[in-house]
């Protein structure tokens, strides 16, 4: 019975063909040749560090806007207060 699970649940090492021989996919002249003909965009390396700046800025932002938002009210208090 405990063969049967391990080979239920066994993943082998190539799976579905995706390697076309021991040297790998990335040596397979036909998957090379089809990534130069597609011309894709190379990835960009630093998308990372633009993540992590742009959370920054937005963290920046809403700070300065809930800063801006209890000035706001801080002023219009105090002007209705002036009122009375």
């Amino acid at each position: 019975m405990l063969r049967v699970v391990q080979h239920l649940f066994h993943r082998p090492a190539i799976r579905l063909g995706v390697m076309d021989g021991p040297r790998g996919l990335c040596r397979n002249q036909r998957f090379a040749s089809f990534l130069v003909e597609c011309n894709r965009k190379p990835l960009d390396t630093h998308f990372h560090d633009t993540v992590l700046r742009g959370r920054k800025l937005l963290r920046q932002a809403l700070m300065v806007g809930l800063l801006g938002g209890g000035v706001w009210i801080a002023f219009e208090s105090v002007r209705a207060l002036a009122v009375f």
